[in-house]
């Protein structure tokens, strides 16, 4: 059988980034004009380049994640988006979600994302380790429905780094950061097992001379 190849895609600039609060799957309001422009962008070079073919196309279920994979179907053979909310973003949990970012820190404090995995980041919501095990549960899903097959994942910053983390067996927190850039291609080669092969990271030649983010 050969090999199933996976590429991630973050989605396009989000309002929630814009408007600085905490944009989980119940307060997301999708993509400003600029996250559209960038996700239209990549559907561009899709359809001119044919550099991604994929059998199958998933998305987190939050609205920025769908309204980026919708966007870009068209250069994907306009294949039927999969929402699938096991590839959200780290859950801050329903205290936190939508709450601005600002109140968060006069409250809380900064978030840290450097700490232990089990650490609390968000009170009420998933610990680092929790949210990554959530990933690599769909990491594991994914393949396995799409064994052999190519597939294509609309989902998030957080969501790329657990999977990079995990898959090159790194540390879960700490150690490097990684900046993933909006509407990006990561692309993995599941190999065997465990085994994984890095093809490219943070792929986004589609928005040279496009203010990125």
């Amino acid at each position: 059988m050969s090999d199933t190849r996976l590429i991630l895609i973050r989605h396009g600039e989000s309002r929630a980034t814009v408007e600085k609060f905490f944009g989980g799957s119940r307060t997301c309001t999708g993509l400003t004009d600029k996250g559209r422009g960038q996700a239209e962008l990549l559907r561009d070079r899709l359809m001119r380049g044919h550099d991604v073919q994929a059998s199958a196309l998933y998305s987190s279920k939050h609205s920025r994640a769908i309204e980026t994979a919708q966007i870009i179907a068209p250069g994907l053979g306009s294949l039927s988006v999969s929402a699938d909310a096991a590839w959200g973003e780290h859950d801050p949990g329903p205290q936190i979600d939508g709450m601005a970012y600002e109140d968060f820190v006069s409250q809380f404090g900064q978030p840290r994302f450097d700490g232990e995995p089990h650490d609390v980041v968000f009170p009420g919501g998933e610990t680092i380790a929790v949210f990554h095990d959530r990933i690599m549960e769909a990491l594991r899903h994914t393949v396995i429905n799409n064994a052999g097959n190519s597939v294509v994942v609309v989902c998030h910053a957080g969501v790329i780094d657990a999977v990079l983390r995990n898959t090159l067996h790194m540390h879960q927190t700490g150690k490097f950061e990684l900046r993933t850039t909006n509407t990006s291609l990561t692309e993995l080669l599941h190999v065997q097992g465990s085994k994984w092969r890095l093809l490219r990271y943070n792929d986004a030649a589609h928005l040279a001379g496009f203010e990125i983010s």
